[in-house]
């Protein structure tokens, strides 16, 4: 199928941009029914501004706070993303990595 260029009106910042018959293309073959509503530069950009789910996910998420503390294993200072209470031990995260798995089957109560 042959497609042609069209010219869409961008729904963030109202310029027109090209939607190519490449572009077409290649949104038939992803199965893809709507045309993007957004140029390329307004794409981008809510791309890089847009946050998924909170935590350690990392697509295009804002620095999170984090709070200085000692490893209660091994002494080094250390940063962790959660404010540090001082009735619990905090963990770099090396020494974190090397604990053994707190989540077996056999230790669950249901």
């Amino acid at each position: 199928m042959s497609y042609q260029d069209k010219t869409l009106t961008c729904a963030d910042c109202g310029q027109p941009f090209t939607f190519s018959g490449e572009d077409q293309a290649y949104y038939a073959q992803k199965g893809y029914t709507n045309e993007p509503k957004r140029c390329p530069n307004c794409r981008q950009s809510r791309r890089s501004t847009r946050s998924f789910g909170g935590g350690g996910g990392g697509y295009g998420q804002s620095s999170r706070e984090m709070y200085p503390a000692v490893c209660a294993q091994c002494g080094k200072a250390t940063e962790v993303p959660f404010q540090p209470r001082g009735d619990r031990p905090v963990y770099c995260s090396d020494c974190y990595r090397r604990m053994p798995s707190r989540s077996s089957s056999s230790n669950r109560r249901y």
